[in-house]
């Protein structure tokens, strides 16, 4: 691995590696109908995500009116219920990514996943999507007391997978925020479920397909965290 750049690549998860925005738009829905409130499209919740279902679910609630921290905890079970249920019922990997990981992982490059998904979600959705076994670390939003954009997640999945010259790929600016936080090189994603253009993260490199991560890397120097 001496020609590669990073020791390991961490990455968030929705919107990064799967487009989950299909059931993360149904569990939502879920909720809010449950609550007697509107619904709101999968377009929409692709630009709400980032944060945690909690959040995501406080937004879907503020497109109609009241957000209160009341209504967010008597709808998070009707959410969380239906998403576990139906976690991978339309979420998908998106193109290139498996190639990309086997690419990686043959160059001895670790893998990480650094979410704000709480952790039990999170393996779920990695077994039913087909990813068992994949990541050498994964910390979900409540692995630790505090989730992204705070550094102590990143800094824990890249500890847990063996430490090293890391870089971060995600599709927000909660993504950025925390690689810059933790002081490592920012790989962002374009079609991910960002609330801004991707060329306004402040990444260091951007890439439009996962067909371009390893060339991208290969590009950047990597700084130990």
């Amino acid at each position: 691995m001496a020609d590669f750049p990073f020791d390991m690549v961490a990455f968030d998860l929705d919107g990064t590696l799967a487009d989950t925005a299909p059931d993360l738009a149904a569990a939502l829905n879920h909720a809010l109908a449950r609550l007697g409130r509107p619904t709101v499209p999968v377009d929409s919740v692709r630009h709400l995500v980032g944060h945690g279902a909690r959040t995501l679910l406080r937004k879907g609630l503020a497109t109609s009116g009241d957000a209160s921290e009341a209504l967010v905890e008597q709808g998070f079970p009707f959410f969380l219920e239906h998403y576990a249920a139906h976690i991978c019922d339309g979420s998908s990997a998106y193109p290139g990514l498996d190639d990309a990981l086997d690419a990686l992982k043959a160059r001895g490059v670790k893998l990480a996943l650094c979410t704000n998904k709480q952790e039990g979600l999170t393996h779920l959705l990695i077994d039913a999507i087909g990813w068992t076994g994949r990541f050498d670390a994964i910390v979900g939003g409540d692995t630790l007391p505090v989730r992204k954009p705070d550094p102590a997640p990143l800094h824990e999945a890249i500890a847990r997978a063996g430490g090293g010259r890391a870089v971060f790929v995600g599709d927000s600016i909660t993504d950025a925020d925390t690689a810059k936080a933790a002081g490592i090189p920012f790989v962002a994603v374009s079609f991910g479920f960002s609330d801004r253009p991707a060329e306004q993260l402040g990444a260091d490199a951007l890439i439009h397909s996962h067909a371009e991560l390893i060339p991208t890397l290969e590009r950047l120097k990597g700084d130990a965290p």
